[in-house]
């Protein structure tokens, strides 16, 4: 990677991630600070630790494994959690760079924390899929 590439995907003011069948490969430092964590503890590790549970990180998988398959870019809003446990929600986006093969082999995903209501009203409506990439619901 060259010296503006390498510097672009470092400060980019989202969450940058690679992963390979859901194992963090490379991350940005926006992607570690958003989950709490340093970098360097993040690499090598299961995406499991970012979920609340067991049973969030299985079901998760599958459901937007469909248009991953297609080519096409996926996207959600979907509830994280920091390393302290604390859940927050926040926007998903997947591309994978092996449509052809399993779609998790290697994929490129980025999130960004959305903030909570600055006023008092209505609970947020669940997590909705991004009907500009696809239909579906979670990947990670």
């Amino acid at each position: 990677m060259d010296h503006f590439s390498q510097l672009a995907f470092d400060a980019a003011p989202i969450g940058l991630v690679l992963t390979e069948v859901r194992v963090i490969r490379a991350c940005n430092a926006t992607f570690a600070k958003l989950f709490g964590f340093e970098r360097e503890a993040l690499l090598g590790q299961s995406f499991r630790m970012l979920y609340g549970s067991d049973h969030e990180f299985r079901n998760i998988r599958d459901v937007g494994l469909g248009p991953l398959s297609s080519g096409a870019e996926y996207s959600d809003e979907r509830m994280m959690h920091h390393a302290d446990g604390t859940p927050f929600w926040c926007r998903f986006r997947a591309q994978t760079l092996t449509p052809d093969d399993p779609p998790l082999a290697q994929v490129v995903m980025s999130f960004a924390r959305i903030a909570p209501p600055m006023h008092d009203g209505p609970p947020r409506s669940p997590p909705r899929a991004n009907a500009k990439w696809s239909h579906g619901s979670h990947v990670a």
